[in-house]
């Protein structure tokens, strides 16, 4: 939280000696902290230290400052422009420096005085989980206070660390003892009934970290972190919240925003043809299920009128029925019946890209059938998403479709969302739906 405005203010202050290169200097300050955050400067970190940063950062500032100075040099023939330039922006890169180390300073002083410190569960009773809780309790500098450890049932009273309570009693254990931060240690379950406790949703949005298994390993995502020289490494955000969802959901509103204005007389067409192919009624309303289980109503466009209710509810395709006239029958293989799920995108009962909306009946059904179904509720279902746009369409292998919503819940970026988009568009004028 300090680290990043601390950066800006470094990187800004040439401005208050000269506006002459307030371009240059601007131009200077987004790019170094673009580098920063891609090169995980901006990740949290349990052992905090200016010296583990150092060869990152100093690359990452001469980097950004090669490419702002050729353009410079590339604008402007004056050597002396450019070198009251590059003059900035050394006083900006040792300021950075500096704050850097001051932060860090700061940050280690609050954590051993335990003014600042966060929750943990340590998942796993076997000698890894031991070391850990005794070295989160000998070390306050880590910034993590041990409150309890799980395990499974299998480990009780064998375990070397004394358990609060087993994998099952996780989340209760979360709420009650205000827990923060999860650190999966060596626990005796298989990752798949781990992975399964984890997406609950009050345990996933806990932070998450984990020790490597191969502790001989050696890192090579940016540098190595760990607590009391035990390796530790930060798992992704497996529940999409915080600022990753805040993103998101600014992405969207924008994006149904202007696609509801730029598609109007589309839809306007769309409303007349449906009209013209099957009468009064053009929009067809049905409950799905969204985010955390949360069920609202879809809008579509209507292609065809069900015999009754529990038809509607309960038939999973309808891609071959005779009743769909040829209208609807486009409509649904364009995609085009999809388009009023722009509104439920604004009201917030859906995401541009996310998983498919499916009826109750199925949600129920799959997620018996299925352990990680249930774990696609994490977020909004979709307009499109990364499984429809990967050829998973109507008559295809459910878990299928579950893994790769679940990927997609795991690695997303805004980037990802943009890819299914086009990939989307490009179907759309392929004909490649229903």
């Amino acid at each position: 939280m300090m680290t990043a405005p601390a950066d800006v203010t470094a990187l800004l202050t040439p401005l208050l000696l000269s506006q002459d290169y307030w371009r240059g200097t601007l131009a200077n300050a987004a790019l170094t902290v673009t580098f920063f955050a891609a090169g995980g400067l901006y990740r949290p970190r349990r052992h905090v230290s200016i010296l583990d940063e150092l060869p990152s950062l100093c690359g990452r500032l001469l980097a950004s400052a090669a490419v702002v100075a050729i353009i410079a040099a590339e604008r402007h023939s004056s050597v002396e422009y450019v070198g009251g330039f590059m003059r900035g922006v050394a006083l900006s890169a040792g300021l950075v420096i500096v704050g850097r180390a001051a932060s860090r300073t700061f940050a280690n002083f609050v954590r051993k005085r335990r003014w600042t410190e966060h929750n943990a569960i340590i998942i796993g009773g076997g000698p890894v989980g031991l070391e850990l809780a005794r070295l989160l309790r000998r070390y306050p500098q880590y910034g993590l206070r041990f409150v309890g450890c799980v395990d499974a049932v299998s480990r009780q009273g064998a375990a070397a660390l004394p358990l609060s309570g087993t994998l099952d009693d996780l989340d209760q254990l979360v709420r009650l003892l205000e827990c923060e931060v999860l650190v999966i240690a060596d626990p005796d379950c298989h990752e798949s009934e781990l992975m399964e406790i984890l997406l609950r949703p009050r345990n996933s949005r806990c932070d998450l970290w984990a020790v490597p298994r191969l502790w001989g390993a050696r890192f090579h995502g940016g540098y190595p972190d760990h607590i009391g020289a035990v390796p530790i490494v930060k798992i992704g955000d497996i529940a999409l919240s915080g600022p990753r969802w805040a993103v998101k959901r600014a992405s969207d509103i924008v994006f149904a925003a202007v696609a509801l204005v730029v598609l109007s007389p589309v839809l306007l067409l769309c409303a007349l043809a449906t009209f013209v192919d099957g009468g009064p009624g053009i929009f067809f309303q049905q409950e799905r299920i969204g985010r955390y289980g949360k069920p609202f109503k879809v809008v579509k466009f209507r292609s065809m009128r069900p015999a009754d209710e529990h038809e509607s509810r309960t038939t999973w395709s309808i891609a071959h029925d005779q009743r769909v006239r040829p209208i609807g029958r486009f409509m649904r293989r364009t995609s085009l019946d999809e388009l009023p799920q722009l509104w439920n995108i604004l009201r917030g009962d859906m995401s541009v890209v996310g998983p498919r909306p499916e009826r109750p009946y199925f949600v129920e059904k799959f997620s018996a059938e299925y352990p990680t179904y249930a774990a696609r509720h994490r977020v909004p279902v979709g307009l499109t998403g990364l499984a429809q746009v990967s050829g998973l369409r109507g008559d295809t292998p459910i878990a299928d479709r579950a893994r790769f919503d679940n990927y997609y819940i795991e690695n997303w970026s805004l980037w990802l969302d943009v890819k299914v988009v086009l990939r989307t568009v490009a179907e759309v004028f392929r004909a490649g739906g229903r």
